[in-house]
């Protein structure tokens, strides 16, 4: 019988953490299904979300993943996973992944925000879900946040245009 570390080795030449992808994955599964069957269970009805909720959900959702992913302030939070490599865009950090196994796998995923919008956007799912009208202020919060950090970098760039 082959085992599982087993089934994917030749996949690359460089050490990939598969069998902690493979966990996450199936962590990530368990929990949109265990929050859906929990909603159903107690007679939740499913959100109908508005192209203006998708916009909502998805600004903050951005803003999320991006701040715990490339921010200063979150440092703390990758940290026992990456590795500082130096300054990146505004406000934001450049770091890399250490350790190997699910450490690895762990600080991968924390730095990248295109992979934490999964998380983060099945939250907002299951907020709505259990806690609607906290989790659009939630939402709201990033969401804001979000337009904002737009418009300060708008601004930084019309200064530098009007300065040359």
């Amino acid at each position: 019988m082959e085992t599982v570390q087993e089934t994917f080795e030749g996949y690359s030449d460089t050490e990939k953490p598969l069998v902690s992808y493979a966990a996450f994955m199936a962590v990530y599964g368990a929990a949109l299904a265990g929050a859906l069957a929990a909603a159903r269970a107690s007679g939740r009805p499913a959100p109908r979300f508005s192209l203006g909720d998708l916009a909502l959900f998805g600004g903050a959702t951005h803003k999320l993943s991006r701040l715990l992913a490339k921010s200063k302030v979150a440092a703390p939070v990758r940290a026992p996973f990456t590795e500082y490599e130096g300054r990146s865009g505004p406000a934001e950090v450049e770091e890399h992944p250490r350790g190997e196994g699910a450490r690895r796998a762990l600080g991968e995923l924390l730095l990248c925000p295109y992979c934490l919008d999964q998380w983060i956007g099945g939250a907002f799912v299951a907020g709505s879900l259990f806690a609607p009208k906290t989790t659009r202020v939630v939402a709201g919060l990033f969401a804001t946040v979000g337009v904002a950090d737009f418009l300060q970098i708008a601004y930084r760039l019309g200064q530098q245009r009007l300065e040359d």
